[in-house]
């Protein structure tokens, strides 16, 4: 793997397990509660095609690395059988490899960083966390139609803006 590339996985994994502000995105997977994941938590436009720009000519030999690898002598290992390929052809645009690359953990937002609403893996400390607004906006009582609602007028707003 690319060292560019290579920099956005390390990111991506600090951001899922560290960040204080995934929690609206936090559901449980097991029936009786004794899991939880991260789904669906929108990434900036920027930062998923800047993710593909930087790994398009690295190789992979899953489109899902949240499971299903071979584990058998202690480290990840492709699977049988599993061709190695460049990333475009398990990902062929930005949006793929954002929302694939771990089932689905993360969405590929079209609103832009500093939006306010989407999450930035990448951004200035000492600006303040954006993440926060978005994790505050997302995790709002209103319900889940309203704010579904007040999203999308908003991004169509936006695109008759541009």
């Amino acid at each position: 793997m690319m060292p560019d590339c290579q920099k956005h996985f390390i990111q991506a994994v600090c951001f899922y397990e560290c960040s204080p502000n995934l929690g609206p995105w936090i559901q449980q997977v097991a029936p009786r509660g004794q899991g939880e994941r991260v789904l669906g938590a929108p990434l900036c436009r920027e930062d998923c095609e800047q993710w593909w720009e930087d790994c398009h000519t690295s190789y992979t030999c899953r489109s899902n690395w949240h499971s299903g690898w071979d584990w058998s002598r202690g480290k990840s290992r492709c699977p049988a059988r599993a061709p190695c390929r460049p990333f475009p052809d398990y990902f062929p645009t930005p949006a793929d490899l954002c929302e694939k690359i771990w089932s689905n953990s993360f969405k590929a937002s079209p609103e832009h960083r500093n939006s306010g609403l989407c999450l930035q893996k990448w951004f200035e400390p000492s600006q303040g966390n954006p993440n926060v607004a978005v994790a505050r906006l997302f995790a709002s009582p209103a319900p889940s139609w309203e704010l579904s609602c007040a999203l999308m007028a908003f991004s169509l707003l936006l695109l008759f803006l541009s």
